[in-house]
């Protein structure tokens, strides 16, 4: 992807990010790129409280892009006494290189400005003493498979949207990456969605689904996890009523992004979930 295929946009908040001019999609659309990072994902993974107490906090950064969210990460990881190692995933580094090339613009990235070009150049940074960061390049979907990639204690999921990257949001792949976790090592995945759909897909997959923080203008967010007590505002069985009455309630399945209600025998398998069981 040439780099002539962004360009910088300044949000509503002041604050500039940049867009992909193919789809017209902004990247972190609301507040800007460090202040979404920080809310989305750091604040509702609780690294302070999770890491220390396992050897080597894994973090799959799934769609690097600008390396907005892998910046935050590496702040927030410079001030707990743990050891991380960072995977971002991207099948083009374009993005990066782009935002590498407008710094004046992009100043989030400044600070980082040579650990990007070297991670860029080597594939692998020791950061510092207790941070290791990683970069695999390729689909996500089959790169995640490899088995010298270590499964995740947390997941930054920021792909494209569904419209247009539905390979990344269907139910196959969920279900791939849902098995790809490892059931001993309790995971937490962030992302900016409220759509029911998907969250019907994450819940198909296997996941246990929650509400996750606001942000900009959306009241809620989403978050899945293969632990529900890492979850702490799951889904409630009065929510099953949304998925009924919704007419884009259907899993996303296959390449076409095509929306619909829920076909009954996907309700029964969504609302048989352990979360919804016992609950009011």
């Amino acid at each position: 992807m040439p780099l002539s295929q962004f360009e910088i946009v300044q949000l509503k908040s002041g604050v500039n990010s940049l867009r992909l001019i193919e789809n017209n999609e902004t990247f972190h659309p609301g507040i800007g790129p460090l202040a979404e990072a920080n809310i989305l994902h750091v604040a509702q993974h609780r690294f302070a409280e999770r890491a220390p107490s396992v050897p080597i906090f894994i973090l799959w950064d799934v769609g690097l892009g600008a390396g907005a969210n892998a910046v935050a990460a590496i702040d927030a990881f410079k001030t707990i006494p743990a050891d991380f190692e960072i995977h971002s995933f991207d099948r083009s580094l374009s993005a990066l290189e782009f935002a590498l090339a407008h710094l004046d613009e992009l100043d989030y990235l400044a600070p980082y400005k040579d650990a990007c070009e070297e991670l860029l150049v080597k594939g692998f940074l020791q950061l510092t003493p207790r941070i290791r960061w990683y970069l695999h390049l390729g689909d996500f979907r089959e790169v995640m498979l490899r088995p010298e990639i270590p499964a995740p204690h947390s997941i930054f999921y920021d792909p494209y949207s569904p419209r247009g990257n539905v390979d990344m949001w269907n139910l196959e792949h969920f279900q791939n990456l849902r098995q790809r976790l490892d059931d001993d090592r309790p995971c937490l995945l962030t992302n900016y969605t409220r759509s029911t759909y998907v969250r019907v897909t994450w819940l198909m997959a296997g996941f246990a689904v929650g509400i996750g923080t606001s942000i900009g203008e959306k009241e809620e967010t989403s978050l899945a996890s293969n632990n529900l007590e890492l979850l702490e505002r799951p889904l409630l069985p009065a929510w099953l009523v949304r998925v009924k009455v919704s007419h884009s309630s259907a899993p996303l399945r296959g390449p076409a992004y095509e929306l619909g209600p829920i076909l009954p025998e996907d309700y029964t398998i969504v609302a048989a979930q352990a979360q919804f069981q016992g609950q009011t």
